[in-house]
């Protein structure tokens, strides 16, 4: 037999996942889920099965879910059946570990945080404070609820009341509660598509049917409502419920998609560049070799497509750190530098100013041929890459062996609607981090609408920006990622800013059509 872990999945933020359910997942060999989103959650190669509906699309009962928990289990795998929320509260997990329990099969069960409780903390609605000390969980759905019983002022939850919030609103006030009670539904709590509306019960089910608000939604009922005001935390986060489109891979985004999140926005990947071996690999192979012969003084990495071009080679011919002995290492900045880092080896040149070609040169000694024994760098780099540093060395009196170790080309065109709200002005913002993502995004999916916020990594990355026609918004004050995604954010924030003062609704840029359009040179001076 093989055991099962009931796991807590959270109320939809994944960042909300408790450390032991993480550790789990990453152990399974079979995850069951019940929501197609959960998946995103499963990082390892187990084997993921939908517990949440039929092959005829209706919702499994929890019965026929218990039956797909045991069979997976009996045949010795490590299960982990994911569960919104939290296990043990208003989901079907009681009944499939009791089902467990009956075919002998061990099990385990691991708390979640429920949205009962998660989703009115992100909308800014405490369900206690110090003057209304309890709340109450109503599960509205189809049963048939005696809302006498609630009459009081104490707070009410509602779950699964959005179809019926009409029906519940006049229930509520029939029985005694005041018509101006305060009510605040919140769906798809906790994640960047969070919607909070704020009313009264004698207007709640108007102002929901005017928002469009769908399930799933929690509502809640009572005077804790009123301090959202002051409490709301999540929804005025600067970049709240932007779509950004960042031109690079997922897996080179991670960091950048966390960093984007933590502000509130929604990060999607379409990758631009396709890295690939270059055409004619003897050149690399003659500079491998005469690194490992001494024939080179320096090695410069401009990028980190170049360190791991470099450890591909060295692996192939059996190599490892220890053939840098001797050699001085140059990396244009700290991203590059983590990269050689993973060789357990510190760079001996890093710029101090601009992480760039121009700042490594500012800092690149000249050659002295009583101090250097050999007068000879290896650069392996792009086929695209730009001959500033390479002019500069040899200015300096340094010979440059000038190595394609990789190619950039042009990624596929993304899938049609993605080319469609890149051009439609769907995307509230593009970052992009280099001239190349600039060129490749406007040739495979054309440019970006004029109202969407162009955000670039550096001055050479804006220059390339506008000349391809765009207005060039944000420029980072460093060649960094996660710096690109701070200015972004303190643009967004500049700019809710005077939505509020002027009294008007706040709006992301995909939503407002620009009266104006601004030119290149009038980016916010703070933003660069």
């Amino acid at each position: 037999m093989g055991h099962v872990s009931f796991v807590g999945a959270g109320p939809g933020d994944e960042s909300l996942l408790t450390v032991r359910a993480a550790e789990l997942l990453a152990l399974a060999d079979v995850v069951i889920i019940e929501d197609p989103a959960q998946a995103a959650l499963v990082t390892n190669d187990a084997i993921v099965i939908d517990g949440g509906s039929g092959e005829d699309g209706q919702v499994l009962t929890h019965a026929a879910r218990g039956r797909i928990v045991v069979k997976q289990a009996k045949t010795g795998a490590h299960v982990v059946r994911l569960v919104a929320g939290d296990p043990f509260t208003y989901a079907t997990a009681p009944e499939e570990a009791a089902a467990c329990s009956k075919a002998g099969i061990g099990f385990e069960i691991v708390p979640g945080i429920s949205s009962v409780s998660a989703v009115p903390a992100y909308a800014g609605v405490p369900l206690t404070n110090r003057t209304h000390r309890e709340y109450s969980v109503v599960s509205v759905g189809e049963n048939k609820i005696t809302w006498a019983d609630h009459a009081s002022d104490d707070t009410l939850v509602l779950l699964s009341a959005v179809a019926r919030i009409a029906e519940v609103a006049d229930g509520l006030i029939e029985a005694g509660r005041p018509g101006e009670t305060p009510v605040a539904m919140t769906r798809v709590g906790t994640t960047t598509e969070q919607t909070t509306v704020v009313s009264t019960l004698a207007d709640i089910a108007a102002d929901v049917a005017e928002a469009g608000m769908t399930s799933p939604a929690i509502v809640v009922v009572g005077a804790v409502v009123d301090m959202r005001e002051a409490l709301s935390w999540f929804e005025t986060k600067p970049l709240y419920g932007w779509r950004v489109l960042v031109p690079r891979t997922k897996e080179q985004s991670a960091g950048l998609a966390r960093r984007l999140r933590g502000y509130g926005a929604l990060s999607e990947e379409v990758p631009t560049i396709s890295v690939e071996p270059p055409r004619n690999p003897q050149q690399m192979d003659k500079a491998v070799r005469g690194l490992v012969e001494g024939r080179y003084e320096w090695i410069a990495f401009t990028s980190v497509n170049a360190v791991k071009a470099v450890r591909e080679k060295f692996e192939e011919y059996g190599l490892d750190a220890r053939a840098f002995s001797g050699l001085k290492i140059a990396a244009v900045g700290d991203k590059t530098a983590e990269a050689i880092a993973t060789w357990g080896i510190r760079p001996d040149l890093v710029p101090s100013g601009e992480q760039s070609a121009q700042g490594l040169l500012e800092d690149w000694p000249p050659y002295d041929d009583l101090l250097d024994p050999i007068n000879r760098v290896f650069m392996p780099r792009a086929d695209i890459a730009t001959e500033t540093l390479v002019a500069g060395l040899i200015d300096l009196g340094w010979e440059v062996d000038d190595v394609t170790a990789y190619r950039t080309v042009r990624a596929a065109p993304p899938p049609a609607p993605v080319r469609e709200a890149i051009k439609s002005g769907k995307f509230d913002a593009v970052m992009f981090t280099s001239s190349s993502t600039v060129r490749n995004l406007v040739g495979i999916a054309g440019k970006p609408h004029p109202q969407t916020i162009i955000a670039c990594i550096g001055p050479a990355t804006a220059k390339t920006a506008e000349e391809h026609g765009l207005r060039v918004d944000v420029v980072a004050e460093q060649p960094s990622v996660e710096l690109l995604a701070d200015s972004l954010a303190e643009f967004g924030a500049a700019r809710r800013l005077e939505f509020v003062d002027a009294g008007e609704p706040v709006l992301r840029p995909s939503q407002k059509r620009p009266t104006t359009r601004r030119s290149a040179s009038s980016r916010p001076s703070s933003s660069r």
